[in-house]
């Protein structure tokens, strides 16, 4: 029996737990922290450790010595858990501090892009608030505003509305939006085309990146992609638009590239590189970098992987990707609707008590993995966060898949005050 490790306690690592409980090698699951949705898995534990708690994670991990710990959020990664534990001669799932810089750094990352010619926008970085409006007034839009480090999320902000973008540029430069990670901003070239997350593994060791399935996820708050950006309201895979040939351009254009420039750089990466693109009419150009797996986009590909997740974590973190079998994917599609509390990604309501969890044991076509859920004084489940479960059906196709995953909604089968959702889901897929 093997002991896991899972720092995070959302969506993400519910649903890596699901699948390592469910792993031929049999394994015990701590999470750090956790949710109500871990804490029913078999042979799992939710441990009193929060995920950014990074000192005394080390600790725990370094008197516990597990034989896996996998790193859920960027936090973490950024502070440098994983260098932390690996030093210690523990096997981690996810990269040092240096390889997060991609996801921790966007000034990092597209200076790193730009050394190994991997397409992206073209973009200026500013730390002084004048310099960027002025650069703004020069500009058509619409508007492309980063911050340039870690925001949950929230950091971006994509306008036609000049006023709107001046605002922007000087809460983050000159006020304090996001504290340390606006005081560098990018303005960036504003991109045309389908946007796709594509989430692979990655092994600097044996010098291999393998992509898992394409998806497609939902930023926006609302419908039709009205609102503010929040960390994700639902993901499918795979988008209809993912040809082979596309895939190829992908992989050669973007993935391998990527990890040419890490080894290049000697930077040892074990774990996710997660690469947003937009296909845009010249081809495909990064968005964005993430160091982890993808939240939502995680909770729609774990149901569709047969590989067995021990296995496919293990060889990465130990150096040993190149050894692996082939991944296996089940045929057909997902969808992934975010249950969110109301108010979100702006002020809401915990505590609400939830009804109708009895009717999903994730298995077969229907799958709810826990986020923002927690135990309320009573032992009853309620809710703990923004984003409180991914709702997941698997179907044959996207149409019979994304009918499948509203029913379920509309016949309230699982509740609680003030959920919403959006309905657009993989819309675009079956219009």
């Amino acid at each position: 029996m093997k002991n896991v490790l899972i720092i995070g306690g959302g969506g993400r690592e519910h649903a890596l737990g699901w699948a390592l409980s469910r792993s031929q090698t049999g394994v015990n699951l701590f999470f750090a922290p956790g949710n109500a949705g871990t804490a029913g898995l078999p042979r799992a534990h939710n441990l009193a450790l929060g995920a950014e708690e990074v000192e005394a994670l080390t600790l725990h991990a370094l008197e516990h010595r597990p034989d896996l710990v996998v790193v859920g959020p960027e936090v973490p990664l950024a502070a440098g858990l994983a260098d932390n534990l690996r030093d210690a001669g523990l096997a981690v799932f996810g990269p040092g501090a240096v390889g997060a810089r991609l996801e921790a750094s966007k000034s990092w990352a597209k200076n790193f892009m730009q050394r190994h010619n991997i397409p992206t926008a073209a973009q200026k970085i500013f730390e002084e608030t004048q310099p960027a409006l002025q650069y703004l007034e020069e500009q058509t839009g619409p508007f492309v505003i980063k911050a340039d480090g870690l925001a949950a999320g929230k950091g971006v902000l994509v306008t036609g509305d000049l006023l709107e973008a001046r605002k922007f540029v000087q809460e983050a430069l000159g006020g304090d939006l996001f504290g340390q990670a606006g005081r560098l901003i990018l303005i960036e070239e504003f991109m045309t085309g389908l946007e796709v997350s594509i989430l692979a593994l990655c092994d600097t060791v044996s010098k291999v990146i393998i992509p898992l399935e394409p998806a497609s996820d939902y930023k926006r708050a609302f419908d039709g992609d009205q609102g503010p950006n929040t960390g994700g309201m639902g993901a499918y895979s795979p988008p209809g638009f993912m040809t082979p040939e596309l895939r190829q351009r992908i992989d050669t254009e973007i993935l391998q590239p990527t990890l040419n420039g890490l080894i290049a750089e000697g930077i040892d990466y074990r774990g996710i590189v997660y690469a947003g693109l937009m296909i845009t009419p010249q081809g495909p150009k990064v968005v964005e970098y993430n160091c982890r797996f993808g939240d939502p986009e995680t909770q729609s590909l774990i149901p569709r992987l047969e590989s067995d997740i021990f296995e496919v974590l293990d060889y990465t973190a130990r150096g040993k990707l190149a050894e692996l079998p082939p991944l296996q994917w089940k045929p057909g599609v997902s969808v992934g609707v975010v249950l969110a509390s109301g108010g979100y990604p702006g002020p809401y309501a915990k505590g609400r008590p939830v009804s109708g969890l009895e009717n999903f044991d994730n298995s077969g076509e229907v799958f709810l993995f826990h986020a923002g859920t927690g135990f309320g004084p009573n032992g009853k489940v309620v809710t703990a966060g923004g984003r409180v479960f991914n709702l997941i059906v698997l179907g044959e196709e996207m149409a019979n898949a994304r009918q499948h995953v509203y029913n379920i909604l509309d016949e309230d089968v699982i509740r609680f005050e003030g959920l919403n959702y959006r309905r657009d889901i993989a819309a675009r897929e079956v219009e």
